[in-house]
This record gives structure tokens, sequence and C-alpha cells, in this order.
């Protein structure tokens, strides 16, 4: 048994996952970007790294990857991951509100720093299909770091984190074209003629037409028979089926994996089960990427820093200078501040993630030499570890190129924060009567449902709500708990109401939470764990019957709904104190006695 276990692999996945669950912490401690720790320990602990020592030192076979292909595969699923979320978290009303900085800003820097950069890297001697790869390629920024930067600093809703924003989501954008012209021109290589490239477009468009057209077709069904059976684990393997299976048509077609994935990830991010996903594959998406940068430190040659290190120096300080003059010249015809422009283009100008995903890609078809994508790749990487450094760097010129100015409104991208927003969680004939109050007074709201079913047929009805389950941590979160300004509870499962409750105050202590209740005694039970108002319906029922007893026997309306909002306080402030007292019981029960 045991001589048919690949230690190989077995130990090249510890490897990463030590990295991932205990490099990466340390990393965070440190407040550097965990991004750059995969990359440092891929670097360090790969087969150019360490790894190439094994032979005079045999124990460092336990510490370093040995073979670069064991852990490559589920690497590639961290990229799919990263545009499925992509497409997920893209909508046509969001790119329509962004247009003018989203096109114009984020086109121009794409066409304009590829243009120069293919440019050059033609005039450095490549092929006119390479110098077109590493120029788009080495375009791109690192969205990951950017926004974990700007995000640590809270400065995503600045001038300059608005901006960059945008550029980013321009260049997740090209990411998809670049992608389908590198495996377009892999695929003319291997045929070797002009219909090699109609061959290979046919098929991209009639893949592209497929994962279209049946996602239309089968989605929102699959996911809604597999929500009504409330099942976690199958909701998590109907994701990944989506995930990994469009992934492979695009593949089957000769397209990359990721592109399929993009695709699927749009088709869904009008459902409503885009906030369920979001939260379901959060955690698989931050071990891929965090493996997919991994492998990516382990094709930087450190070698490759100290064969020519003039050279490459020059290398990224040229990239980094001519992509943030760029920038900040685009920024400022945008009307942009000096100090938002210019922390802009020091943010954007280093490369980013997908120049190892292109470059890569390309060498594997044979359209890039292994040389030019060592140098380029180590070169890329510095870019990238220098992102902090820049962004301190850029605060602190910010005053000394000019004075605040107010916000250009092009550039709110997303709304101002909310001074009322709620989340009405359960969608039923409450829920509804609830959500209708709110929207008829201004109140923004988001709804959430469990019940597949039901959340299909409101959103055919026209009725805004997301199924997943509210105590589901992660759910709240993607349905903006952080941000709301209080949650209405409408479920009737006592049981269930609690467990969303207790979830709830763990994460928002502060936060406003009305609940519906059984009965008296239910209402005391949530009092007592947190709730801010519990509504028992048999004492609500009672009070509205009482009303219009009250009024029909010839007491003025004013009078009757004054003693009853009086009555309604003393049910409400009786069960506080009960809930209170049996809190203080509970406590003394528990308190250890003294000897």
């Amino acid at each position: 048994m045991a001589e048919s276990i690949n230690i190989l692999a077995y130990s090249d996945a510890l490897v990463v996952l030590g990295t991932a669950g205990i490099v990466v912490p340390l990393v965070r401690q440190l407040g550097l970007s965990p991004v750059l720790g995969y990359l440092g320990a891929g670097a360090l602990l790969g087969p150019l790294g360490l790894g190439s020592f094994i032979g005079d030192f045999p124990i460092l076979f336990w510490f370093t990857i040995v073979d670069a292909e064991n852990v490559a595969g589920i690497a590639e699923l961290g990229v799919v991951f990263m545009l499925f979320l992509i497409g997920l978290e893209l909508s046509f009303e969001r790119l329509i509100a962004m247009r003018r900085l989203v096109a114009g800003l984020g086109g121009l820097q794409i066409a304009i720093t590829m243009a120069l950069l293919s440019a050059i890297a033609g005039l450095a001697g490549q092929t006119t299909s390479a110098a077109i790869i590493l120029g788009a390629s080495l375009t791109l920024s690192s969205t990951a770091i950017v926004l974990e930067v700007l995000s640590n600093q809270g400065r995503l809703s600045t001038s300059a984190g608005r901006s960059s924003f945008s550029v980013l989501l321009a260049q997740d954008l090209a990411v998809v074209p670049i992608l389908m012209f590198i495996s377009i021109m892999g695929a003319n290589t291997q045929g070797g003629a002009v219909s090699g490239i109609a061959t290979a477009l046919a098929q991209a468009v009639i893949a592209l037409a497929i994962i279209v057209g049946v996602g239309r077709a089968l989605l929102r069904p699959l996911f809604r028979l597999v929500g009504s059976l409330r099942s976690d684990e199958l909701f998590i393997a109907a994701i990944l089926f989506v995930i990994i299976g469009t992934g492979a048509v695009a593949a089957v077609a000769g397209l990359s994996m990721a592109l399929g994935a993009f695709v699927a990830g749009l088709l869904l991010a009008e459902t409503e089960y885009r906030r369920a996903i979001q939260a379901t594959i959060g955690p698989f998406k931050g071990l891929l990427l965090g493996i997919f940068f991994f492998t990516v430190g382990m094709n930087i040659d450190v070698r490759e820093l100290a064969r020519d290190p003039l050279l490459l120096l020059a290398a990224v300080v040229g990239i980094v200078t001519l992509k943030a003059i760029i920038l900040i010249a685009l920024s400022r015809l945008f009307k942009l501040s000096w100090p938002a422009a210019v922390e802009t283009g020091l943010l954007l100008g280093p490369c980013g993630e997908f120049a190892f995903v292109g470059i890569g890609l390309a060498a594997a078809l044979g359209l890039i030499g292994v040389d030019v994508s060592k140098f380029t790749l180590a070169v890329t990487s510095l870019t990238m570890v220098l992102i902090p450094v820049l962004s301190i760097l850029a605060r602190a010129l910010s005053p000394l190129l000019a004075k605040p100015k107010p916000m250009d409104p092009a550039l709110n991208i997303s709304p101002p924060p909310l001074q009322k927003h709620a989340i009405v969680i359960g969608y039923g004939r409450v829920g509804k009567v609830v959500a209708s109050q709110l929207k008829s007074n201004g109140v923004s709201f988001t709804a959430a449902d469990h019940d597949a079913l039901a959340v299909a047929r409101d959103r055919r009805n026209g009725h805004d709500v997301y199924f997943g389950d509210a105590a589901n941590a992660a759910f709240l979160e993607a349905c903006g708990l952080m941000q709301a300004t209080g949650v209405i509870v409408t479920i009737n499962a006592s049981s269930v109401v609690d467990e969303v409750v207790r979830q709830i105050r763990e994460m928002r202590p502060d936060i406003l939470i009305v609940s519906r209740a059984r009965d008296a005694a239910h209402a005391r039970h949530l009092y007592a764990h947190g709730v801010t108002d519990a509504v028992p319906e048999t004492i609500e029922a009672s009070l509205q019957l009482s009303e219009a007893a009250l009024v029909g026997l010839g007491i003025p309306a004013g009078l009757a709904i004054a003693s009853i909002h009086q009555q309604r306080d003393d049910f409400r402030h009786e069960l506080q104190q009960a809930a209170l007292s049996a809190g203080r019981e509970t406590t003394r029960a528990v308190r250890p006695k003294r000897k």
C-alpha cells in the first residue's frame, strides 16, 4: 500500500499548505500583502530556489517543491476562480455607471501603454506576436495587491482609490481578449497557416455561444433545484461543476479555462444566487489563488536577479516610470487632482499577476522564448513587490503637490455611505409587507430567503430578492451586513431565528435587530440574545384586535391608538426586564461559590 502512494506529490502539497497556514499569517502580522508572501515563499521554496539544492541537502526534500507539476493543476484553478468572481461581481448597470472612467481612462491607458511596450519589445528583437503579448501582459496592473493595499488603508472611496478601481476593472475586462489572442496565436503556431486562426476563432465563437446559450437555459433551473434541497455540499458541488465545466468547454475549443469561467460568472451575476455563490466559494478562491501565486513565485529564478542586475533594475524602473507617466497624464486629462493622479500612477505603474498568466501561457505555447519569459517574470515580480512602497511614497507626496479638492462627481462609482439601509431576512408574506413599507418610506434594503422555489417565483414577479442562508456569516457579509443600519428578521421557524440572530449579533454587536417572535416566551428569549426589538405574533394580534374593537365600540381613534401604543410599550418593557432578570439568574447560577 505504501509503495502506491506518491510521496513526491504529498510532500509538495504539504509545503504549499504549510505556506498558507504558517508563512502567510506571519506576513500578515508584519503588515505585508499575503500575495507577496506567497510569491516570496514560492521563489524561495520552489525548484529554482532552495529546491535546487536538494542533491546537496536531502532534508530540503520535505521543505521545498520538488516538481512544480504536482501543484500546477490546482494552481490553474486559482486563476479560473478569480476570473469567475470578476464576472460574478460585474453587471451591465455598474459598467454603464462607470463607463467614462472604465472605457475612457482605463481604455486609453491600456491602448497607449500596450502600444508603447509592444513597440519597445519589437525593437528589442521580439517577433510581432511575442511583442504584442509582452506589451499586453506588462500593461496590466496587480488587481489583487493594489485593491488590498487601498482596502487596508481605507482609501477605496478616495479619488485615487476609485480611479484606480476603474482602471483595474478595465484591465480585468481586457484579460479576456488578451487570453483569447494568445490562445488563437498558439493554435495558429500549431496549425502553421492563416486557416489556423480562422479555425481557432470559429471554435472560440462556437464555444462561447454554447456556454452562453446553455448557461441561460440551464443555470437558473440547476441552482433552483440544488437550492431547494438545502444541502451545502450539493450547492458547492453545483458551483464547482459550473466553473470547471464551462472552463473545460472553453479549453476544448482552444481557449483558456479562465475565459469560460468568466462568462459563467457574467451569466450568474444578475441571478438571485449571486450572493450565495460569492459566500460559498470565497474560501476556495482565497486558497486556490494563494496556490496560484505560490506557483507564480516558483517560476521566478532567483539567479536571474543576479545574472544581469543592472539590466533588470533598468527594466523595472523603466516600466514603472513609463506606465506611471501615462497614467498621471491621462488622470489629469480626466480632471483628477495632482495628488490623486500621482497616487493612481504610482499604484498602477507596477505590473500585475496576469503577466504571469499571459506570458506563462505564451511560453508554454512556444510564442515566447524561455529566457525572455524568465527575465520578464523577474521584472514583473520586482515591480509587484514595490507596490506597498510606492503607495507610501504617493501619500507622502500628496500634501506637497496641491491642496485637496472636492471629488469629481464622475469618480463616484459607488454610492455614498448609506444613512438608512436594511437587510430583510425572510421574504414570505411578512417579509414582503416589511419590504413594501421600507420602499414606500425611501429606505433601501436587501432581501434574502432560503426557499429557492419561492425566491425564483418572486424574481419572476419582479421582486429583488436573493437566495441564501442568513445563518451563514459569509452570506450576511455578501449582503452588506457590515455596512447596514439594521436587520429585520421575519422568519417563522423559531430555531432558525435564534441561529440568525446569534450570527448577526456576533458579527455586528452595534446593529439594530428587529425580529419576529412566536410568543412572549420566544420574545424574552430573543431579548436575552441581543435583539433590539422583538414582535411576538400572539401579543401583536391581540393588540390589533383590541384596537379594532375599541374603535368599533365608539372610542375615538386617537385615544384607542394611543392606548394600544402604551400597552405595546408596557409589554416590550416587561419582556425586556424579564429577559434581563433571567440573564442575571443564569449568571448567578454558573458563578463559582466562595469557600
